[in-house]
């Protein structure tokens, strides 16, 4: 099914949840609503569900003004962050709660009620575990009931609201890996909220990024990563460094330091804001090195754990924020750095934006 939301927009009270958003969800597509917590992406889902509506907009599905049908005939599979399971039923009866309480008309016999659910128990891969109740269950096999009732009554689209954000991290990494192999099975059109930048760009297809109810960015994982549109997708999106300072065409002054600067668009003598991922930034000890560009700072933590090293930083004589690198271990024993000692770094990388663009979480 395909999706269109047109202008919605929706306060609660004095607070603007939504501001005028207009998206197009393609049938098939698994996309992830992502932002920072009251962006509205958990409004403009319910939204869509039918469960909230809208002060002004439409969503249309497959073109058709979804307002003349009530939830249920939407055709939308929704589930929660916590579950919303039935404690004292099992988890048969759970997943077919659903099926049972369609209209006479459309209500399965009890025979295909047992062969659909024992269908979907085993696609979530609980089977044996269809006379269990909810509390007998981990927060992982409750997640993969409540999908498997989402999807008994075969929706077209499938809702996801935080799905995993109840679950402690292994646990989160094993689900989102299983619901983008299940989605690649089902293809059906599937739409998750999420405040996990990592989640988002793992799992979906399209990330669209939402900030203060307005539409930041949307596009594919690598788009957004690589050529994020302004400074709040950039910071956003994974661990950044943030260096404030003036261009000057091709260099950027940082205090009493100089940094260069990749290819960009802003104007001469303007007050901007730099950004380098942490795996952008070389580190260099000052004797060693003769380039002039470079910002002193001292190591104040090295913590070596699985194939990188990360390395805490602190700008010398700034009042600025910290500063994180990730090297290689291989450039670590290169460089041989010690807690304390002082060095040079430079971002191979930075993007710029204007002051002005800097947005706040």
């Amino acid at each position: 099914m395909n999706i269109a939301v047109r202008n919605i927009a929706k306060r609660f009270g004095n607070f603007v949840a939504l501001d005028g958003i207009s998206l197009d969800f393609t049938s098939g597509e698994l996309v992830a609503l992502l932002g920072p917590s009251g962006s509205g992406k958990t409004t403009l889902l319910r939204i869509i569900a039918g469960l909230e509506a809208p002060d002004a907009g439409q969503v249309l599905f497959d073109g058709e003004d979804a307002s003349r049908h009530d939830v249920r005939s939407r055709q939308v599979g929704f589930v929660f962050q916590h579950y919303a399971l039935f404690r004292h039923m099992t988890v048969f009866e759970n997943v077919a709660f659903g099926l049972r309480v369609k209209p006479r008309k459309q209500r399965p016999t009890e025979a295909q009620i047992r062969e659909k659910v024992h269908q979907l128990l085993h696609l979530v891969h609980l089977d044996g575990l269809a006379e269990r109740t909810p509390p007998q269950l981990s927060g992982g096999q409750r997640q993969r009931v409540a999908l498997a009732r989402a999807l008994a009554v075969e929706p077209k689209v499938l809702m996801l609201d935080e799905p995993f954000g109840a679950l402690d991290a292994k646990v989160r990494k094993e689900l989102r890996r299983w619901l983008r192999n299940l989605h690649d099975e089902l293809h059906i059109t599937s739409i998750f909220v999420t405040h996990d930048q990592e989640e988002a760009l793992e799992v979906a297809d399209r990330i669209i990024l939402m900030n203060h109810g307005r539409l930041e960015q949307s596009g594919t994982p690598t788009e957004v990563y690589d050529h994020p549109a302004n400074s709040f997708v950039y910071s956003f999106l994974g661990s950044v460094n943030l260096f404030h300072g003036r261009v000057l065409e091709n260099t950027m002054q940082v205090g009493e330091h100089t940094l260069q600067l990749d290819e960009h668009s802003l104007s001469h003598d303007i007050s901007a804001v730099a950004y380098a991922r942490p795996h952008e930034l070389e580190i260099n000890r000052p004797a060693a090195d003769g380039n002039p560009f470079g910002i002193p700072a001292t190591v104040k933590r090295i913590l070596a754990i699985g194939s990188t090293v990360r390395i805490d930083l602190e700008r010398v004589g700034e009042n600025a924020a910290p500063v994180e690198a990730e090297i290689t271990r291989q450039r670590l024993r290169e460089l041989n750095l010690v807690e304390g000692e002082r060095v040079l770094i430079q971002p191979r990388s930075v993007q710029v934006f204007a002051e002005e663009e800097d947005y706040s979480i």
